[in-house]
C-alpha cells in the first residue's frame, strides 16, 4: 500500500516540438531552452514538409540540430512524416510546444491546435511566447538574408551559419 504522504511520482513531461528548422535559429533555441525548464524532455521534430523547398535536407537540419545541443541529452531529434498529432503520441509526447512571435502567429496556431485537439484530445498544446529580441527573427528571413550576402551570424548558432557561409557561396558559384 502506498504512503499518503508520500505524493505519486508522476511520469515525465515529454514536449513535442515540430517545425521544419530551414535552418534552426537562435528564436528555437530559445524555446527549446526555456521548454527544458518547464518540461522533462523536448522531441525537436523535423516535419518533411512536401509544400517547402528547403534549404537543407532533413539530414543536414537534423545533423545540425543534434550538434547545438549535443550536451544536452534531454533534447532528441525525430524526423516525421505525417500527422503530427500521430508522430507525437507514437513519441510518448503530452504536450506540443509551439513558439509564437505575435498576433499573426498566433491566430495560425490557435487553429492549428484547434484541430490537433479535434484529432487528439489528449495532446495538450502550450504556446510559449519569443523573448522581446527574438520576435523578428524567422528562418525564411534567415535563408533570404544570408543569400544576399547579409550577416545573419547573430541569428543562428554557430554550426548553423557556417553551413549557411558553405550553402550560399556553393550556389554563388555553380
Amino acid at each position: 500500500m502506498s504512503d499518503p504522504a508520500v505524493p505519486a511520482r508522476r511520469p515525465p513531461t515529454v514536449a513535442f516540438y515540430p517545425g521544419s528548422f530551414d535552418p534552426l535559429t537562435i528564436g528555437h533555441l530559445n524555446i527549446i531552452e526555456r521548454g527544458l525548464r518547464v518540461f522533462d524532455r523536448v522531441i525537436v521534430a523535423l516535419a518533411n514538409n512536401i509544400e517547402k523547398q528547403p534549404m537543407f535536407t532533413l539530414a543536414e537540419r537534423k545533423a545540425l540540430i543534434e550538434d547545438s545541443f549535443r550536451n544536452e541529452p534531454r533534447v532528441t531529434v525525430l524526423v516525421f512524416d505525417g500527422l503530427m498529432v500521430e508522430a507525437a503520441r507514437r513519441s510518448g509526447a503530452t504536450v506540443v510546444l509551439r513558439g509564437v512571435r505575435g498576433v499573426a502567429d498566433f491566430e495560425y496556431e490557435f487553429q492549428m491546435a484547434t484541430m490537433n485537439n479535434l484529432l487528439e484530445p489528449s495532446l495538450e498544446t502550450v504556446f510559449m511566447m519569443t523573448e522581446k529580441g527574438h520576435f523578428f527573427i524567422s528562418s525564411k528571413f534567415v535563408r533570404e538574408v544570408a543569400a544576399l550576402g547579409g550577416d545573419v551570424s547573430p541569428l543562428v548558432p554557430p554550426q548553423v551559419f557556417r553551413a549557411l557561409q558553405a550553402r550560399t557561396a556553393a550556389s554563388a558559384h555553380p
